[in-house]
């Protein structure tokens, strides 16, 4: 049930994410737009909820409670993102707006970029163990929890490779041309002197 209603919310993510945008740039209904989205971050208090009350009505926690506590986490932190990611991209091919840029490669933006990304991450998974913590918690009932203490060790994995993928691509970032000639972007070739 609870697997169920994970695979709809997130459904309904997209649903408002896209209903939204097209309903701002297509029928330029801005208003309307800004109440689909802001639906958004709804949907995870919604999920939260529909947990807490499953488990406090004597269920036994399993994989799904788990799995929503892990989505909570990363919905939070990489939702607003993705809005911004979609909204450039409706902006652009909808309304006439200008190009979304392109993720720098190299240098101190590229550095920053996978930075932030971490960060994010980071956050995700710190959000997911405190909504694991607080569910134990909230439930009072460590046998019927225990399914969820699974999960904290999921997180440490996910923390690991984002480490290691975020250590790479700084690493990346840094080792390319363009960083080390101060650029910060692929330098031009060089044109041939001389001749028409």
């Amino acid at each position: 049930m609870i697997v169920g209603f994970i695979l709809a919310c997130e459904a309904l993510f997209w649903v408002l994410l896209f209903g939204g945008l097209a309903v701002r740039y297509l029928l330029r209904l801005r208003t309307l737009s800004t109440v689909l989205l802001l639906l958004v971050p709804v949907l995870d208090v919604v999920l939260l909820a529909a947990i807490a009350l499953h488990l406090a009505s004597g269920a036994q926690a399993d994989t799904g409670h788990g799995l929503g506590a892990l989505y909570l986490g990363f919905t939070v932190a990489w939702g607003h993102p993705v809005i911004r990611w979609a909204d450039a991209r409706f902006a652009h091919r909808f309304a006439g707006g200008p190009p979304p840029p392109k993720p720098p490669k190299a240098g101190a933006a590229a550095v920053r970029r996978e930075a932030a990304a971490w960060l994010r991450t980071t956050a995700g998974c710190a959000l997911g163990a405190g909504v694991l913590l607080g569910l134990v918690l909230f439930t009072g009932d460590p046998e019927r929890t225990a399914a969820l203490n699974g999960f904290f060790a999921t997180l440490g994995i996910v923390m690991f490779w984002n480490t290691v993928i975020g250590a790479w691509g700084i690493a990346a970032a840094l080792a390319s041309p363009a960083a080390r000639n101060g650029t910060g972007a692929a330098a031009e070739p060089r044109r041939p002197q001389g001749g028409s």
